[in-house]
């Protein structure tokens, strides 16, 4: 079977800590159909650690710069994690370069309603704590803190049980899946990149959430969510459904926070018989 020229492209976006690596499973069989790009964003694998302010649109901007000089036609991007938080950044800025969209765990609780009678008690605890919260943040991320820290965050030995929390079966954490996570964190300028994101105001004037953006988009989208996921809650999964008809929800069985790097034949034939379903050739309207 080879590239069918009437499907769209797939880009696909990375999580938080990971690299165009973390879809060494996905690439060959996706790409068998498919036109198939895999981006580092910036800060992240082999990209350059840039201090900067950081936030999900900066990740939308590269991504769109990066669809109009390769691309220049409507696209189906593909995210885990943050990734899929890009890619509703992406949606939402940039809709002539969206044709559909998958998410694959969505790490946001805006969806969350609280009791109504917890809503006044848990606004003044938030307006009360957060000088304290911002000032427990600027210590921990005061360099002379910070960088020794994150030097010894990045070691292997220390990175690997941290990792293996994102997956379901923690065997999969491997040395080759530890060094893809761990290379990257040895570049010049690693930390003080993370400690920018960290700190990044961007993140904070320009926020990105599924119960602001999810009711803008009008095309086809798929969530996927593994029901072991121990980093966000797979009870969230079902609340995201509301905001969007046009979005569907697929619980994927013992998967963690990243289905696609550890259940990866269930996940490819999902997202390839998703777009089969939705008839996404490029014949047809992106946003019908």
């Amino acid at each position: 079977m080879g590239i069918d020229r009437n499907l769209p492209p797939l880009l696909l976006l990375h999580g938080f800590g990971a690299s165009l690596g973390h879809w060494r499973y996905n690439l060959p069989t996706l790409s068998q159909q498919h036109t198939v790009y895999a981006l580092d964003m910036i800060g992240f694998g082999a990209s350059e650690k840039v201090s900067t302010n950081y936030d999900f649109f900066l990740w939308a901007d590269q991504l769109y710069d990066f669809w109009r000089t390769f691309l220049l036609q409507p696209t189906i991007l593909v995210g885990n994690s943050i990734g899929s938080l890009v890619s509703m950044a992406a949606a939402a800025k940039y809709p002539e370069m969206v044709k559909g969209m998958v998410m694959i765990n969505l790490p946001d609780t805006s969806v969350l309603q609280p009791p109504p009678g917890l809503r006044p008690v848990l606004s003044t605890l938030k307006y009360g704590l957060q000088p304290v919260l911002e000032l427990t943040k600027r210590l921990l991320t005061w360099p002379l803190i910070f960088v020794p820290v994150f030097r010894i965050l990045r070691n292997p030995k220390v990175l690997k049980p941290w990792a293996q929390k994102a997956y379901a079966d923690p065997t999969l954490v491997n040395e080759e899946l530890v060094h893809l996570f761990a290379q990257p964190c040895y570049d010049r300028g690693a930390a003080m990149a993370l400690r920018h994101m960290i700190n990044s105001k961007a993140s904070q004037t320009r926020p990105v959430t599924a119960k602001s953006i999810l009711p803008q988009l009008n095309i086809p989208m798929l969530l996927m969510w593994g029901n072991q996921d121990m980093m966000v809650p797979p009870k969230l999964a079902p609340l995201f459904t509301q905001y969007n008809p046009r979005l569907r929800l697929i619980q994927v069985e013992n998967a963690g926070h990243c289905p696609h790097d550890e259940c990866p034949e269930q996940v490819n034939q999902a997202i390839l018989h998703w777009i089969d379903s939705q008839h996404l050739n490029q014949s047809s309207t992106p946003h019908s």
